[in-house]
């Protein structure tokens, strides 16, 4: 069953379940970090981090993990680090387990990634 429309992101974040909370807002916590280079929007009824009109990551919350995605082309490259770092992976996607800690600084190195100039 497909999850609720979401008016924005608040109301996304105020919907999470128990389990998800601490982890979803932490990667918001770091996505907003990088403000005011990118913007909060609700885009697929899930928050994304918009530059220039472009949608630069993803948030997106799942019954037993979270996942930060990007877009396949961008991450591809990335997943070696993210294998190395412990963190299992798909295309375009850090799937990040509730019952691991949230790794701010792959997070953090995989966003700045994404946002230099390419």
């Amino acid at each position: 069953m497909p999850a609720p429309k979401r008016t924005d992101p608040d109301d996304f974040f105020a919907r999470l379940e128990s389990h998800q909370r601490a982890h979803l807002e932490e990667l918001r916590r770091i996505s907003l970090s990088f403000a005011p280079e990118v913007a909060e929007e609700l885009r697929w009824n899930t928050p994304a981090y918009i530059r220039d009109g472009e949608n630069m990551w993803m948030l997106q919350a799942f019954g037993k993990h979270c996942s930060l995605r990007f877009t396949p082309d961008f991450f591809t490259p990335m997943r070696d680090e993210v294998t190395a770092a412990g963190y299992d992976s798909g295309a375009g996607f850090l799937k990040l387990p509730y019952d691991r800690e949230i790794p701010e600084d792959l997070c953090r190195r995989l966003i700045a990634a994404r946002l230099a100039p390419q």
